[in-house]
């Protein structure tokens, strides 16, 4: 007990430092230095990136042109849009809402228009600086553009960036996401059973059947994994966008007040919480945090996916990045935010929410019950999907620190991992995925900063071509 308690507090320690107000202004700030170099980009040329994204994405081209050990474009950006559409966009946000307030949703749009640049730099690094493995894959991310771009010197820094990535997949990208399957398939148990007591077992069997999931497609390799992604994602995250927009229309009356007071609660945060001194500084830093946890701008996670794409123009794929980080956070994690605020549901602030809130903002239009299974089915698909994203993730940089022959142990302990996050408490899961997230961010900034100027070049020559 008492080294957990001491766990505890040196991860708080630290959470603080990564996650203070240090680190959340060079988090926004990159994004703004890399607004200004490129002439706000990602907004004058808005239209475009959609156009070659969304717009291209069923064409059966986009689709099917790939060759052994690569995936589409539009394959890359599913596994990558599985990563950062994970249960953040839903319990993520609701943690956020009920902690920093309705404010706390402002500063994540803050977080996701400057997002936009970030992620689209990642992206284009990541394909531009990206290699061939020993088994013929691509891989790429910030761990290559560190050692490709800045050169030999600074390896270490793309060492430290693995290590915390490595680790951080087993928390944010796989304990945390099979602990929300799990609380939410029980959500769904007590709804209909509500005598139903063997919880522990339920937990053992839910972990099980996911770490038999997980391993069939991670085993599968590449190909696999861009296939299951591409039929996945898409679908899951249109069902769950219509089930909010479903709440939203039924409580439109409430929309005007609703807004109000996510401007009034970024800025005078007490005013609609109640809350007393610091408030301000929760709205901003869980807007932030969870914003970044919803969309990964700046984490350096959906690079390593998009490198393994066949296009060969870095520009073209990070236009990938743009429309990610639009989809998950202004859209999926607005429309999360505000079936919560415009059901007029009681909200505790200053306590942590569950996704029981999000049952019940659901529940107003489609029943508790109704509202507990598309809770529990979106939040099981959402989690899934990321667990399988990261799993290549920490495999990435596994492989760049110990060679292609670890990466299967890697994967072998990863799919163990499923199973103890189906059975554990979340709460430290949540808080050593927040520091993991933290560190993993330093090195891809700094990366960021300094090849801010290849990213302008290779922005501007697309343009003028």
């Amino acid at each position: 007990m008492q080294r957990m308690e001491g766990l505890i507090y040196i991860n708080d320690v630290i959470n603080r430092i990564v996650w203070g107000a240090p680190v959340l202004a060079l988090l926004m700030g990159i994004g703004l230095w890399l607004t200004i170099r490129t002439g706000g980009m990602q907004f004058r040329h808005f239209g475009h990136a959609m156009r070659q994204t969304l717009g291209k994405a069923f064409r059966r081209s986009a689709r099917t042109k790939a060759r052994p050990g690569e995936m589409t474009p539009f394959q890359a950006m599913t596994t990558a849009l599985a990563g950062t559409v994970g249960t953040g966009s839903i319990a993520g946000v609701t943690a956020a809402i009920s902690l920093g307030g309705p404010g706390a949703l402002f500063w994540l749009w803050a977080a996701a228009l400057v997002g936009m640049i970030t992620k689209y730099a990642e992206v284009l690094l990541a394909v531009k600086y990206r290699e061939r493995t020993e088994a013929g894959e691509w891989a790429g991310g910030p761990m290559y553009y560190i050692k490709n771009g800045l050169g030999p010197r600074w390896r270490w820094l793309a060492v430290f960036f693995c290590v915390s990535a490595a680790l951080a997949a087993f928390g944010t990208g796989n304990t945390v996401q099979v602990g929300n399957i799990t609380a939410s398939i029980t959500t769904v148990i007590r709804a209909f059973f509500p005598g139903f007591s063997a919880f522990e077992r339920a937990n053992l069997v839910i972990g099980l059947v996911t770490a038999a999931l997980t391993a069939v497609v991670l085993f599968g390799g590449i190909r696999r994994l861009g296939a299951v992604t591409e039929k996945l994602v898409p679908a899951m995250a249109l069902a769950y966008v219509l089930a909010c927009l479903a709440v939203v229309v039924a409580q439109w009356r409430n929309i005007p007040g609703v807004l109000g007071e996510i401007i009034l609660g970024a800025f005078s945060p007490e005013a609609v919480t109640g809350g007393g001194v610091g408030a301000f500084t929760l709205a901003l830093s869980w807007g932030v945090k969870r914003g970044v946890f919803s969309n990964e701008a700046g984490l350096g996670t959906a690079p390593m996916a998009h490198a393994n794409t066949s296009e060969t123009d870095p520009v073209k794929q990070g236009f990938y990045g743009i429309f990610e980080v639009f989809m998950a956070s202004l859209v999926i994690c607005t429309l999360t935010g505000l079936s919560l605020l415009c059901a007029g549901i009681p909200i505790n602030y200053g306590i942590l929410s569950s996704t029981a809130l999000n049952v019940q903002a659901l529940g107003t239009v489609f029943g508790l019950q109704g509202g507990a299974v598309i809770i529990a089915v979106g939040i099981s698909l959402f989690a899934f999907s990321t667990v399988l994203s990261w799993a290549l993730y920490g495999s990435r940089c596994c492989e760049f620190l110990f060679g292609t022959r670890a990466v299967r142990p890697y994967q072998v302990v990863y799919v163990l991992a499923v199973i103890l996050g189906a059975t554990m408490e979340l709460d430290l899961a949540w808080e050593l995925a927040d520091t993991l997230n933290g560190l993993m961010i330093l090195p891809n900034l700094i990366a960021l900063f300094a090849l801010s100027g290849v990213v302008v070049r290779e922005t501007k020559a697309y343009f003028e071509r």
